[in-house]
């Protein structure tokens, strides 16, 4: 087999006839004129604007949701609580220093708690809190009032005493706080990434500047008429959206430039003119990158049936995003190169009659050979080490409670745990009762559900009234738990009353990842399947194709879990990344496989199907080894954000498509082939 590679590449070439697009003289109005109109719209219109609301994190349909809309019916519903909690460096505070507090307390606007005002002492008598209402409209607002309640307890603090903000404001503005910026650091660290990466990969000082800009542009674009979109038609989105997407045109966008180059290089070593071999190059690279981004955007769409309003929103926004870079890079990219001359790939420019479209020397073809000698071996042996990568997934929890969100331990989880040493632990954050049923009966079926430590109503309006419950066991525990699901029990009988807070809506969001994973997962799986028969036209392959992407997933996941647990000392993993992780391996991934499969039935038409998917290794080994490093290392980036969902997001995916690019595509895939022969592409036939 081997030796048949050796001959001559005597395949039939296309027709050499140059794009109407890509001519000498229209070349230079594709590459700039949608530069510069995508400069006038990033300019002129700027990203959408919405206003952000509570329950855009909500899952729709939820006890907690329900509550929470409830709640903005109610007369002060932009008000938050921030919880102040002073504690004695030395002991007891003492009467006279509780006094004091409770003047300070007052001038910050605190609610009155009792007979003796707005401070509430411990019993241990070291630590005192009082609850300041927070009146605000947007996040913006709630964390700059929080920011000056900071600042003035800083300024005023006794001797002696330390104080801190904690509870649900302060705990909103910290999370706003994790965002701000974040975007523009996250988008110079992946552009950073990118830039470094294109460098090593083509080893020219000019030609990483093209493909950089191009990506770059459709970047800005796509954050520009994604945020616009969204706002158009009112679907939410949070400060991550424009993050993840900005990873993913990247990552995308230049995985595509990568291939196309690739195979322009290639061309150029039998075409003398640069405008035929790009002409050939985007002929044979649309297709790949078509069904690749048809199958993301496909996917990606599968995120409009989710229940949590944001997450709707990524998935369109994303969607959206794809399309650009797909558009820019197929479009815009091959015009921008062809304005250049060979000289763009200095030191490295090709020339006519160099080795061209397979070279058999390489590493890639020495590993395909090794493979296609003992392909039955190779196929067991890589399935065994992904079996026990993947032995991970059988203990792998699900659900974070607030305190373990945060990469960082900010202020407002600090105060809650201290909190929580001297006053019963749900003050700081208690669950809410919104009803319309009449107070006094709520209130007493309250009072009798275990783990209630004391209930109260907070506020009163439009028929609705709020009851805040104390709950004795620590948030994010079974006991608090339970709690809150006593307490839905016992409150069935009350038409129009549901169970809210911080402990209800972490429930109610583990169902509705559930119930996501349940309906989405299939779905993309489907979606992936249908489009690889389409492509290939074949039933054997796409099988395949879906079942190694799917041991990627595992492997992955199962890795992951081990370094979060074992490593970074993670309780569990949030509730989004299972779906998430899924969405883009599963989507991602089996891109390289598109890329690879293509190519080798490309080649088998001439050569065969066991030496085509050996030419085709050798052909793009080296391309998509860097698309798969550079898109591995692009989603590392997500650990930029001091947030524990995109750091485990981002590491599940970066080990996913390290082991998806040098695992399963260089050695599980080929083998599958090399075994099955023929059979790979059945019930089409390949002509050798």
């Amino acid at each position: 087999m081997a030796q048949d590679t050796q001959a001559p590449d005597t395949r039939s070439r296309p027709q050499a006839r140059i794009s109407p697009a890509l001519g000498r003289r229209t070349a230079w109005l594709v590459a700039l004129l949608p530069l510069l109109l995508a400069g006038a719209l990033i300019g002129g219109l700027g990203e959408g604007e919405r206003d952000r609301s509570p329950l855009d994190q909500l899952p729709a349909g939820f006890d907690s949701t329900l509550g929470a809309e409830l709640r903005d019916q109610l007369p002060d519903e932009g008000s938050s609580a921030a919880v102040v909690l002073w504690t004695s460096d030395e002991g007891d505070l003492g009467q006279d220093v509780v006094a004091d507090l409770g003047r300070q307390a007052g001038s910050l606007g605190a609610v009155p708690s009792g007979p003796a005002g707005p401070v509430t002492l411990s019993e241990d008598g070291t630590a005192a809190i009082a609850v300041v209402p927070i009146e605000s409209t947007s996040a913006t607002q709630n964390a700059d009032l929080v920011t000056e309640l900071r600042a003035q307890l800083s300024e005023d603090e006794p001797s002696g005493l330390t104080s801190q903000v904690t509870g649900p404001a302060a705990i909103q503005a910290d999370l706003a706080a994790v965002f701000q910026g974040a975007d523009t650091d996250l988008l110079l660290v992946t552009a950073g990434v990118v830039a470094l990466l294109l460098l090593l990969t083509y080893r020219s000082p000019v030609l990483w500047l093209i493909p950089l800009t191009v990506v770059g542009v459709a970047d800005r674009l796509a954050a520009v008429v994604a945020t616009q979109v969204l706002a158009l038609l009112d679907v939410a989105w949070d400060e991550s959206t424009v993050g993840i997407l900005s990873v993913l045109v990247f990552g995308a966008g230049t995985n595509y430039a990568l291939l196309l180059i690739s195979r322009y290089r290639d061309e150029l070593k039998v075409h003398e003119s640069r405008h035929v071999a790009m002409s050939i190059a985007v002929r044979r690279t649309a297709e790949p990158v078509l069904a690749s981004a048809t199958t993301v955007v496909l996917g990606l769409l599968t995120l409009l049936l989710s229940v949590v309003p944001a997450t709707r929103g990524l998935g369109l926004a994303c969607a959206i995003g794809i399309v650009v870079a797909a558009a820019f890079v197929l479009v815009v990219l091959p015009a921008a190169l062809v304005l250049f001359g060979r000289w763009v790939f200095w030191p490295r420019a090709p020339r006519v009659g160099e080795p061209g479209l397979v070279d058999t020397n390489s590493s890639w073809h020495r590993i395909g050979t090794l493979v296609a000698r003992r392909p039955v071996a190779f196929v067991t042996g890589t399935l065994v080490v992904l079996a026990v990568m993947a032995s991970g997934v059988l203990r792998i929890d699900t659900g974070l409670d607030q305190a373990d969100q945060f990469l960082d331990r900010p202020e407002a989880i600090a105060a809650a745990d201290r909190l929580g040493e001297s006053f019963p632990a749900g003050v700081s954050d208690p669950a809410q009762v919104m009803t319309r049923a009449p107070a006094d009966d709520v209130l007493a079926a309250v009072a009798d559900v275990p783990g209630v430590q004391r209930s109260a109503v907070s506020s009163q309006g439009a028929g609705v009234t709020q009851i805040d419950v104390v709950l004795g066991a620590a948030a994010g525990t079974d006991e608090s738990r339970d709690a809150v699901l006593a307490l839905r029990e016992s409150l069935e009988p009350f038409a129009d009353t549901h169970v809210t807070g911080t402990e209800a809506e972490s429930l109610d969001e583990a169902d509705s990842a559930a119930r996501d994973r349940l309906l989405i997962l299939p779905l993309i799986l489907a979606l992936v399947l249908a489009s690889l028969l389409v492509l290939l036209r074949a039933v054997v392959a796409p099988l395949l194709l879906v079942a190694t992407v799917l041991a990627t997933y595992a492997a992955s996941m199962g890795i992951s879990w081990w370094v979060f647990t074992r490593l970074l000392d993670f309780e569990g993993l949030d509730n989004g990344v299972p779906l998430l992780a899924f969405l883009f391996l599963v989507a991602l991934g089996v891109d390289y496989n598109i890329f690879l499969v293509t190519r080798a039935r490309e080649e088998a038409r001439e050569h065969g199907s066991r030496v085509g998917m050996l030419r085709a290794l050798s052909a793009t080994g080296g391309v998509i080894t860097s698309a798969g490093i550079l898109l591995a290392a692009v989603f590392a980036v997500l650990g930029v954000l001091p947030l524990v969902v995109l750091a485990q997001l981002g590491t599940v995916i970066c080990i996913g498509v390290l082991l998806d690019t040098l695992v399963v595509r260089t050695v599980l895939v080929p083998a599958l082939a090399f075994w099955l022969g023929d059979r790979f592409w059945w019930p089409r036939r390949v002509i050798g």
